[in-house]
């Protein structure tokens, strides 16, 4: 026993050691979003190449190798079992990929970024065609060396989504969108016509206070993190005790702001609730769709609630007495709440939302098995769009060129958008029931209880449940489409006179 206990720790040394590596890496790659200048590119993807060669040479070395072998056979228990069941699955993976094509694709991947800012700016596909292309051509290779069984897609897939396949998932999607789009046609047919509450300048200084006071009461600790300012609204964390949050601002989109902080904050919780594991496995979040399903829910079901306005749209009108003079709370949760065909997803509404993932996600895992070609992507994202939202993008900077997503590799990443609103739905149902009065809390402005509940059932479980085990674990059954269904004409059928 005394041999497996130095085993053990040494193995707890190494592991750490590769969490450091990681650290840098992803402080290097916030650094990219927030502050870099545009000149540092170059010797960024350079960094982040030889990070990332580093990374996989402590991965794949004999002598992690040989103690995952030797600790795999043996009879452990509890969190080590956890530790060393993570790093055997991903040692699997990091061995079966040459180190050649790990430094390649995230040398392509940082500058394939800095390609897209440019491309998006300039709306030009043209210029970022190449790119997309060798990403893709990467990805494949990548799922090639890896393995898969099904779909080449699920080797991407399951970085993302640990032990899900397509073609368990698609069904559901494809379920899911056909109970969606009949209940945005009824919603566009309501002839409800939209409310123009912040069709108006919000100045960005008392936008940022606002969010700020927001964050906080949901129970986000400052002192353990910071919010920033950049392109695309993200989390970032290294650990429970540095979580890094970034949005952006505009006079004439304060939702934009307000939601992409409680979304994100939703994130930042969740890292910040995690076990304070030093960098072992067990302290990770499960999965992105449980990671998702965490903002997702701060966002919506309780950003965008009733209670949530009977609280918060005081605090808004101090901060913005003008704008807001004369409004009640049932305007200002219709106008949080409006559902219309739109462009740019991370502005879409709940119900037009999952429409834009699995347009991404449909479109990727054709690209990845063959059946669409990148420079074809542009013609086929529109007539997606105008099939499922209703509305035919007018450039490609506000169509195929507006994620983030496929210029940094991340491809197999979209369905968890999705699976993390169904998630959100069923968790937060039974957190509702289990709480008692949760909108009673809500509405007089008490956060703590829900996070409560999610710090006892999710955050404090970090990988040490699949995001199958954890829904049925605290649900009592499988992930359902129902709840999210329910959820979604419960609220919005009300609001839109339909019957």
């Amino acid at each position: 026993m005394g041999n497996l206990t130095t085993q053990y720790e040494r193995f707890a040394e190494l592991v750490k050691e590769m969490a450091d590596v990681s650290h840098a890496q992803a402080l290097l790659s916030w650094d990219q979003e927030v502050c870099m200048p545009p000149q540092g590119a170059a010797s960024r993807a350079r960094a982040m190449g030889t990070l990332a060669g580093i990374q996989h040479d402590h991965q794949t070395a004999a002598e992690l190798v040989d103690l995952v072998t030797a600790l795999g056979q043996a009879d452990l228990q509890g969190d080590t079992a956890v530790n060393v069941r993570q790093v055997q699955r991903e040692q699997k993976r990091a061995l079966s990929l040459p180190k050649s094509l790990v430094v390649e694709l995230t040398q392509t991947e940082s500058l394939s970024h800095e390609a897209w800012v440019e491309a998006r700016r300039n709306d030009d596909f043209a210029a970022f065609q190449p790119w997309l292309e060798k990403i893709v051509e990467l990805k494949c290779q990548v799922a090639e060396a890896a393995g898969y069984t099904g779909s080449i897609y699920n080797a991407l897939f399951d970085e993302y989504e640990p032990h899900a396949c397509v073609e368990d998932v698609a069904p559901v999607l494809a379920d899911l969108r056909q109970r969606l789009v009949p209940l945005v046609a009824g919603i566009v047919d309501s002839g409800r016509g939209t409310d123009d509450l912040f069709d108006q300048p919000f100045d960005i200084g008392p936008q940022e206070t606002f969010g700020r006071r927001v964050m906080t009461d949901m129970g986000f600790d400052l002192e353990a993190g910071r919010l920033d300012v950049a392109v695309h609204p993200f989390c970032s964390g290294t650990s429970p005790k540095d979580v890094r949050l970034t949005t952006r601002y505009s006079a004439g989109l304060m939702q934009t702001s307000l939601f992409g902080i409680i979304h994100e904050t939703g994130h930042g919780l969740y890292e910040q609730g995690l076990p304070d594991a030093e960098g072992m496995p067990v302290g990770s979040a499960i999965s992105l769709g449980i990671h998702e399903s965490q903002s997702r829910m701060w966002e919506n079901m309780v950003g965008r609630s009733h209670e949530f306005w009977q609280h918060y749209l005081p605090v808004l009108a101090d901060h913005f007495p003008q704008q807001l003079a004369g409004v009640d709370v049932d305007r200002i949760y219709a106008a949080v709440n409006q559902v219309e065909s739109s462009l740019i997803r991370v502005e879409a509404d709940e119900v037009t939302y999952n429409l834009h993932i699995l347009l991404r996600f449909e479109l990727e895992k054709a690209m990845i098995e063959g059946d669409l070609r990148v420079k074809d992507l542009p013609g086929a994202w529109n007539e997606r769009m105008e099939s499922y939202i209703g509305i035919r993008p007018g450039n490609d900077a506000d169509g195929v060129l507006q994620d983030i997503h496929w210029p940094v590799g991340l491809i197999g990443y979209f369905a968890t958008y999705t699976l993390g609103n169904l998630y959100a739905a069923q968790l937060y149902r039974k957190a509702s029931v289990d709480l008692g009065d949760l909108s009673g809390q809500i509405a007089s402005g008490d956060l703590s209880g829900l996070l409560g509940w999610l710090r006892t059932n999710v955050h404090t479980v970090g990988k040490r449940r699949t995001a199958t085990e954890l829904v049925h674990d605290i649900t009592g059954e499988p992930l359902n489409v129902d709840y999210l269904m329910q959820y979604l004409e419960g609220k919005f059928k009300p609001l839109y006179g339909l019957s």
